[in-house]
């Protein structure tokens, strides 16, 4: 099958890839921008990541075995942390729309950083995959970016969104927080790494 033919090499594909390689550049590099500057970026570039993600082909994937990882524990700190750094008072937001809502416990705080670096994780092991050449791998790295997306950080990019322009908008200036103890330090079992995890549990049900 030549590459004409390829779904990995669909113009769907291909733009996804360019949007998916512009969000991993800027998140990479944000340490390097404005808190404000960074939200209007990201109100650009997120709309464009969900509208490509949803235009993915539906394949099926090769290997038995998950996707290999790139992203490490130390990486997805130090994107989040430099998210959090820029956003500062911009970063927390309530969500109302997450499937730990319950009406009797109230909404969910949740945070630009952490749902940005979440994105970045998943972003990243896609690219990288995709940059084998390997038909089957690049294969398997579509199905799952898209099974992620359909089911866990689509979601996470529309509630950023959400909040991303509410802030933009309401005219307030980000400030400034203090540090708290459990941010760069906190310590995150890889093994449930929300991606990894559910990644799982999809391919056990499908086994069923």
């Amino acid at each position: 099958m030549g590459k004409k033919s390829d779904p990995a090499y669909s113009r769907n594909v291909v733009e996804f890839v360019a949007v998916a390689n512009e969000y991993c550049k800027y998140a990479e590099h944000a340490s390097e921008l404005k808190g404000d500057e960074m939200l209007r970026i990201m109100q650009r570039i997120m709309p464009l990541l969900y509208l490509k993600a949803s235009l993915l082909p539906a394949l099926e994937p090769f290997f038995e075995d998950g996707n290999e990882k790139f992203v490490t524990e130390a990486d997805w700190c130090r994107i989040h942390d430099s998210f959090k750094n820029r956003f500062g008072t911009a970063n927390d937001f309530v969500e109302v729309f997450d499937d730990k809502f319950n009406v009797a416990d109230g909404p969910v705080p949740s945070s630009l950083a952490e749902n940005m670096a979440d994105i970045y994780q998943d972003m990243k092991d896609f690219l990288l995959l995709y940059q084998t050449g390997t038909k089957e791998v690049m294969n398997d790295a579509i199905w799952e970016c898209r099974m992620n997306f359909e089911n866990l950080w689509g979601q996470k990019l529309v509630n950023s969104l959400r909040a991303i322009h509410k802030f933009i908008y309401s005219g307030e200036e980000i400030g400034k927080v203090e540090n708290d103890e459990s941010g760069s330090e906190r310590k995150r079992n890889t093994s449930e790494w929300f991606i990894s995890r559910r990644q799982k549990e999809f391919r056990e049900d499908d086994e069923k």
